[in-house]
């Protein structure tokens, strides 16, 4: 089978989305650090739009470890399929990608960061990727920023990478590109400042104070489910298409990309791809963890105790999907202040939407996964601020009840608890009083909201309920 380029695109069946602009005409503008799916599926299909109406941004794509997707990159012509997955499916050619550097091209690498047409670099290399301690700042033992810090002129580490090209265009007397991180990290332009002037400081503290001074790292927010390309997706997209595409990915119809404002004279026009420009990231990133995260991990526990397997199963479940509805919009979006360019209402029916897309196969096991670690900031916050504003908790404490009845079913059987505190949490959920035993958990409950009578009552009935076999007649509250 023949794979999909420039020479195949014509050829493509009828109904097939093309680029809007001149292939021929791309140039580099960006420099994207990490290509994996969402990156493909998210930040450049956004950028695929803004270059058909302005070539000057054309991605770099950039791995330091696997060369598997730069190579199919390079042998597609840079392009691949977008196939978006809901009730109207549709299928798209992205043309993004100007060019594709995989390991062992450093030198390359190193000349387009230094170049002056690249204004912006990006990054999707997931948290573990910036070589961050505990605390979210530069873990100097990391055996890649020990490299980097001994040999600057061939880095290991995205944070080395970034740092030598900003000081390649400090000593060339070029502007600096703006750093754009777009992995899910709270605060994550600060974070990747904070790293990228720690690692400068070893090498240079007036390169350290420029980077600090001069350069732009704006935190952003991203969403999009996309599911893995496994072979039978691939195999799929070939047999639609007619071509082998190495590169597809896939994704719900729904995505997000929040960026914090910054400056950049002559830049892309972000904004009119889609792009939410906005002073209040932070609000975003809050709203999604409450109204999202918080309702997927309602969904998650009730949901198993009712013998449902996916989001979208739940969802279909009247009385479940009527109860969520109820607590997003009533109970956690009151939680929010106001979020600057953001309408709650529009956005909690946008999120329940999503969770009713039955092409998209959410596993509620996977969702309940580090519980511990995970609720104090998708509803446990957002409880702690109804208390404190005088509204009713009742509603909030039924899938926290839920979550302690799934703990306890699981140590009862045997089964396994995915979650750091498993052993500490299933000796809790077998106690003789189960929700005195969690509360106490200072690791989960902090103590202004474990020992508040309203909330200990609450939750107290709530798990007397379930127990009860009346989880039904909770729902309806």
């Amino acid at each position: 089978m023949t794979t999909l380029s420039r020479a195949t695109l014509a050829g493509l069946p009828a109904g097939t989305l093309r680029p809007g602009h001149d292939l021929a005409a791309i140039r580099t503008g960006i420099v994207h650090f990490g290509p994996g799916a969402f990156h493909r599926a998210h930040q450049a299909a956004f950028i695929d739009k803004v270059l058909d109406s302005d070539p000057r941004w054309g991605i770099a794509a950039v791995s330091l470890r696997s060369r598997t997707t730069t190579d199919a990159l390079k042998a597609q012509d840079g392009l691949y399929t977008l196939a978006v997955i809901d009730r109207e499916p549709s299928t798209r050619i992205i043309a993004a990608h100007s060019d594709a550097i995989g390991p062992g091209e450093g030198a390359r690498l190193r000349a387009l960061l230094a170049s002056p047409e690249v204004r912006i670099a990006t990054s999707t290399v997931t948290e573990k990727g910036y070589c961050l301690g505990g605390d979210g700042t530069l873990d100097m033992t990391h055996p890649d920023i020990v490299h980097d810090r001994a040999r600057p002129e061939e880095p290991a580490s995205v944070i080395g990478w970034i740092v030598t090209g900003l000081a390649d265009r400090r000593a060339a007397g070029v502007a600096p590109f703006a750093m754009l991180c777009c992995d899910n990290m709270t605060g994550n332009g600060g974070k990747l400042r904070a790293a990228c002037v720690a690692l400068a400081r070893e090498w240079d503290a007036d390169l350290a104070d420029w980077i600090a001074a001069e350069v732009a790292f704006p935190d952003s927010m991203v969403d999009s489910i996309t599911p893995a390309s496994d072979a039978a997706f691939l195999a799929t997209v070939a047999g639609d298409l007619g071509v082998e595409d190495k590169a597809a990915v896939q994704r719900e119809s729904f995505t997000q990309w929040v960026l914090q404002r910054f400056d950049m004279a002559d830049g892309p026009d972000l904004a009119a791809a889609g792009v939410t420009l906005t002073s209040d990231v932070r609000g975003y990133e809050q709203a999604k963890l409450r109204i999202l995260n918080g309702s997927h991990s309602s969904l998650a526990y009730i949901g198993l105790l009712l013998g449902h397997e996916t989001v979208f199963e739940a969802m279909s479940d009247a009385a479940l999907g009527d109860f969520v509805t109820r607590l997003a919009h009533q109970n956690i979006a009151a939680s929010l202040g106001p979020v600057d360019g953001l309408d709650v209402p529009g956005y909690v029916d946008a999120v329940l939407d999503r969770f009713r897309n039955p092409a998209i196969r959410h596993l509620l096991a996977q969702i309940a996964w580090d519980g511990s670690q995970k609720l104090p900031y998708r509803l446990l916050d957002t409880t702690a601020a109804a208390l404190d504003a005088g509204r009713p908790v009742e509603r909030l404490a039924v899938p926290v009840a839920a979550w302690i009845a799934f703990l306890g079913n699981k140590a009862k059987a045997g089964e396994t608890i995915t979650d750091p505190l498993a052993e500490v949490l299933a000796a809790a959920a077998t106690d003789a009083a189960p929700v005195e035993a969690v509360l106490a958990l200072r690791q989960v409950f902090p103590a202004r909201l474990a020992e508040d009578p309203r909330y200990r009552e609450a939750l107290g009935a709530a798990f007397e309920a379930v127990q009860a076999g009346k989880l039904g007649a909770l729902l309806k509250g």
